[in-house]
């Protein structure tokens, strides 16, 4: 008797071009060499948009919105790659939008507020300390589009928090909190130091992090 088997999905080229590329960039952008930043940023992007179409296009709800925001957000990696503030600007909406899209798709999810009640308090802590820390540094045309994105990003670290006991909820929590976190690196060196040690811990925590939650395509 023949029986209709479906071949799982083959994702590990994506994470390794991922590693490959980011571990490049990383490096790249330590020494300041400019093409190879050029180079490894847009394919550490596309590795993560690659791993949530490696089983095809997405068929849930939950999928689409996912990988709408995945977009947004490889087009914010590539909109931040020149050191100009109106660029910065285009990136930091595109982001934005990344962050509303997770929202929702996470909601699409069935709800859990026992997963809210527990997140609640580091993610407004989180967005407190983060409009102390840059708010003085901040210049005056860049504080309402700042406080936006903090507040969106809170928000969409709130409706992550809902998908708690998804058996795919440890994997989106802990990318939206990554995501979250490595967003303070951009922002140290965009307003407040441009060290190069920023991008030794904010690149590879945002590119895991947008691996962690494209991986939950699959799982959703």
């Amino acid at each position: 008797m023949l029986e209709n088997t479906v071949s799982p999905p083959v994702y590990w080229p994506a994470v390794l071009l991922s590693l490959s590329a980011v571990l490049g960039l990383v490096i790249c952008d330590y020494q300041n060499w400019r093409p190879g930043r050029y180079l490894c940023k847009p394919l550490a992007a596309l590795a993560f948009v690659w791993l949530a179409l490696s089983s095809g296009i997405p068929d849930s709800a939950y999928g689409t919105w996912l990988l709408a925001g995945l977009l947004c957000c490889m087009a914010g990696d590539l909109l931040l790659m020149p050191d100009n503030d109106r660029f910065f600007l285009a990136g930091l909406f595109a982001f934005l939008c990344g962050h509303l899209l997770y929202a929702m798709a996470f909601l699409q999810l069935p709800m859990n507020t026992t997963g809210l009640a527990i997140c609640a308090a580091p993610a407004l802590a989180l967005l407190v300390i983060a409009i102390r820390w840059f708010g003085p540094h901040l210049p005056a045309n860049m504080k309402i589009p700042v406080v936006l994105y903090t507040l969106v990003i809170t928000g969409m670290l709130l409706c992550a928090s809902l998908t708690a006991g998804h058996p795919a909820a440890g994997l989106i929590i802990g990318g939206a909190w990554g995501f979250a976190i490595s967003d303070l690196a951009v922002a140290r060196r965009q307003f407040i130091s441009p060290d190069r040690s920023n991008g030794l811990w904010g690149t590879p925590l945002y590119f895991f992090s947008q691996l962690l939650l494209a991986y939950t395509v699959l799982m959703v």
